[in-house]
């Protein structure tokens, strides 16, 4: 709690090293605090508790890369939130590619998300997230593996994603395929991620959405513009169920 009051509300609290967002709470004051803390110990006792400053209506993006044993590295999507930040990835709606970041904020991302790669010394799939808030970006944080977005951009752009990643783990480098034109997406107007939920079958979990993930599945959309009712209706709701 001491250390909640130095960073300052709203706050996350994170259990370290879980899937999914598991225990994952936003607190704005300290009795929350206590109350999500004490949750977390009970569910993970040797777990250690991570507190983060929550941005609050800042803009989430995902971004996959590959990087080859040369440092070469190939961004193969970066994704745009509808949601605000604080609603886990994998319960948001995600657009492909970007729908209202400007030049230099994207400029931004590409550049982090490289040398991010290059500092880990990455060979292979990375997926990085990252929030937007007043043009300034702001690193989540970085994964060297492969995400759940991967099948997603794969089949937005028509390129096999985690095929080409393995090769390129094995020795193979990104200037063989991208010579080859393998690299070259086939996307044309956007593509939108939307999560698939159960409700019906699990009545007793609450409809808010939050840093806890809760879809069980996901779902594409092709759309040419983003008057099309599988941007507009997210985009309109996008604050409606975000819970604390």
């Amino acid at each position: 709690m001491q250390v909640a009051e130095e960073i300052g509300y709203p706050i996350l609290i994170r259990p370290s090293y879980v899937l999914g967002g598991q225990g994952m709470r936003i607190a704005i004051n300290k009795d929350e605090v206590k109350e999500y803390v004490n949750r977390i110990l009970r569910l993970l006792p040797d777990n250690h508790i991570l507190l983060d400053l929550y941005l609050e209506n800042a803009i989430e993006i995902d971004v996959d890369m590959v990087r080859d044993h040369t440092g070469d590295t190939w961004i193969t999507g970066i994704m745009q939130h509808i949601e605000p930040a604080g609603v886990h990835s994998g319960d948001s709606t995600a657009v492909l590619p970007p729908y209202s970041l400007s030049d230099t904020v994207l400029t931004t991302i590409r550049r982090y998300v490289t040398e991010i790669a290059e500092r880990l010394d990455a060979v292979g799939l990375m997926n990085v997230q990252l929030l937007v808030k007043d043009e300034i970006v702001y690193v989540i944080e970085a994964n060297p593996r492969a995400s759940r977005t991967v099948p997603f951009v794969a089949k937005a752009t028509d390129i096999p994603v985690a095929a080409i990643a393995t090769k390129v783990m094995l020795g193979e480098t990104l200037a063989t395929f991208r010579d080859a034109g393998d690299l070259e997406s086939s996307l044309t107007g956007y593509a939108i991620k939307e999560p698939v939920f159960s409700w019906d079958k699990f009545p007793e979990v609450p409809k808010e959405l939050g840093p806890e993930m809760k879809s069980t599945g996901e779902a594409i959309a092709f759309v040419d513009t983003l008057t099309d009712e599988h941007f507009q209706r997210p985009y309109e709701m996008r604050n409606l169920y975000l819970s604390r």
